[in-house]
């Protein structure tokens, strides 16, 4: 159930002092992609301050409830019966996590999971760092046909053997991170490293447990189908006008839409409840009417930012939205 395994390899003599002292290199399976979905597997790549593996750690998690996609993952009801529960591995998973900055590709996906994963298990992950290798990717300017891991691997000629299977997930992401490292290291570059903020509290909405909804449902896919398990969260709709576009030098008005592109270093359904509590309006798709568009990625080629940039739409990273936040102007009587 539980591997972990030790490396050693030589490193480069020549370093940024400024880089981080090590890195946990994480991949996770999921029973689905929404906020009360749950881990099912987990591996950690360690790697030391120059990207060499110092030993890595595999565990299968018991997600309570039905395991979602398993045409994708492959995790069964009865493979993860047997399975410890989280809070049963959370120790051994921070152990391998302390003082080291998380690395995953799409990391803000997994933090977010793990950080709930530890918030229901009333403890705090020990992260406080992450660093997304599509962020670096983007970095260091490599010419990759899209984002996915497999053309990363492939850039640099590592080999996948199981597509989503935690361990071997990591280990790809491990092999290609190593000389993203040290090409960063080499030219000076910055590393797109983000703040993570623990979650400290949790409550989910009842879910199906293994066995029980799993049960006659067809090898364990319980009530989820292809392109029916990503459902979204609904909120209350916003109760104030559209008053137009966000100006620069102005103050944010109650009513205006705005979009959210990229990684944030605050969860991004926390920084959606802030500006629909302030009285924004939280606007998942970019159009004409859309007041603001917030990304710490101006840059990138996702199709909100390509589409804010048609359309003229005003563009602000979120350090300078959250300080907008603080003081919204109400909306007109």
């Amino acid at each position: 159930m539980l591997e972990d395994h030790t490396t050693t390899a030589s490193s480069p003599t020549e370093w940024p002092t400024a880089y981080p002292q090590g890195y946990a290199v994480v991949d996770v399976e999921t029973t689905g992609l929404a906020r009360n979905d749950r881990i099912i597997s987990a591996a950690v790549y360690r790697l030391d301050a120059r990207g060499e593996v110092e030993d890595h750690w595999y565990t299968l998690v018991n997600p309570e409830r039905d395991p979602g996609p398993v045409w994708i993952h492959g995790l069964t009801s009865d493979v993860l019966e047997g399975a410890p529960l989280f809070q049963e591995v959370a120790a051994e998973f921070a152990a391998r996590l302390d003082g080291r900055v998380l690395v995953a590709h799409n990391a803000v996906f997994d933090w977010q999971m793990i950080a709930r994963e530890y918030a229901r298990a009333e403890r705090e992950a020990p992260v406080r760092q992450r660093l997304c290798t599509i962020a670096l990717s983007k970095e260091l300017g490599l010419p990759l046909p899209n984002h996915k891991l497999e053309s990363l691997a492939a850039h640099f000629g590592v080999v996948q053997q199981r597509a989503h299977h935690a361990l071997d997930d990591a280990r790809v992401l491990a092999e290609a991170f190593r000389p993203s490292l040290r090409a960063a290291a080499a030219g000076g570059v910055r590393l797109p490293l983000l703040e993570c903020r623990p979650l400290t509290e949790w409550s989910d909405r009842p879910a199906p447990l293994i066995g029980r909804q799993a049960s006659g449902s067809g090898g364990g896919y319980g009530s989820y189908r292809p392109g029916s398990w990503r459902p979204s969260r609904k909120r209350p709709v916003c109760p104030h006008p559209n008053p137009g576009r966000y100006e620069d030098g102005k103050r944010l008005k109650q009513g205006m839409r705005v979009a959210f592109s990229g990684d944030t270093s605050v969860e991004r359904e926390l920084l959606e409840d802030r500006a629909a509590e302030a009285g924004l309006h939280v606007a998942t798709s970019m159009s004409r009417l859309t007041s603001l568009l917030v990304t710490n990625d101006p840059d990138s080629g996702t199709s909100k930012v390509v589409k804010a940039r048609q359309f003229g739409t005003p563009v602000v990273d979120e350090a300078a939205f959250g300080q907008l936040l603080r003081d919204v102007e109400p909306a007109d009587e």
